[in-house]
């Protein structure tokens, strides 16, 4: 069914009413078995995300930012990442505390309160340094560490698998700053909703580039639905064979490609 929420949003909902990314995580229980987010890498890399399992890394990664960083509406956190299924963890984490995700560096520098990177060497001014290694298996950061920087490889493991106390969302705050402008708390599910325009339940694949593939990806979720995210260089090749790219989708059992 569809539901108008507090802000006025009109989601697809079960039992929860989606208007928040807390009600999109608590969503992800209705069936926490079920596959939710699949990342493939270049390399070759598969990782499947039940959604408990992506709950629960959103929920400690919460707790890193408020404890670690105060993070609460109005923090600043800049997302120096790929599209990957990490960067998706860290924007929902940072959704949930009330702060600011920000996509764009148009100062060319680090116009941030947290900047949390795989390239941690780039931002030696300006913010405090989250390094992110992108492997699954990775236990620690592979490479030097500014001072003062957190490793996100082993950090993360050590808080909580709920979510503790968080500051309030306040509606009005800017949830997201990009390319293309700003979005509130209040309007970031909606608005993703409506530009990416996914089916509700749909298991949909979408390829990780561009700012927007966390709002992508939100609005698939929000919606009820499941997301393979695979990268530009794998969705090139799989356009290149199709019968691998056949394989994939079938093997997935994906509703929606659009890779």
């Amino acid at each position: 069914m569809w539901h108008t929420g507090e802000y006025g949003v009109s989601l697809y909902a079960g039992s929860v009413p989606v208007t928040t990314i807390a009600d999109l995580t608590a969503l992800l229980h209705r069936e926490p078995g079920r596959p939710r987010l699949t990342w493939y890498g270049d390399d070759g890399e598969r990782v499947e995300l039940s959604g408990a399992v992506l709950d629960n890394w959103v929920s400690k990664t919460t707790n890193l930012l408020v404890e670690e960083f105060d993070a609460e509406p109005g923090t600043r956190v800049l997302l120096d990442l790929p599209g990957h299924w990490r960067t998706v963890v860290w924007a929902f984490a940072a959704w949930r505390t009330g702060a600011c995700v920000v996509l764009a560096d148009p100062a060319g520098g680090s116009p941030a309160d947290v900047v949390v990177t795989d390239r941690p060497d780039r931002h030696s001014h300006g913010g405090q340094v989250v390094a992110v290694s992108l492997p699954a298996l990775a236990r620690r950061f592979d490479g030097d560490l500014p001072a003062g920087a957190v490793d996100a490889a082993s950090a993360v493991m050590t808080y909580g698998d709920a979510i503790g106390w968080v500051p309030a969302v306040d509606p009005a705050s800017p949830a997201l700053v990009g390319p293309t402008g700003s979005t509130s708390h209040a309007d970031l599910l909606a608005d993703a909703v409506t530009a990416a325009a996914p089916q509700p339940g749909a298991r949909t694949a979408l390829v990780a580039t561009g700012a927007d593939v966390v709002t992508r990806v939100a609005a698939v979720l929000a919606v009820d639905g499941s997301v393979v995210l695979v990268t530009e260089g794998l969705a090139a090749t799989l356009r290149a064979d199709d019968e691998r790219r056949t394989r994939l989708l079938g093997s997935e059992r994906v509703d929606d490609p659009r890779l």
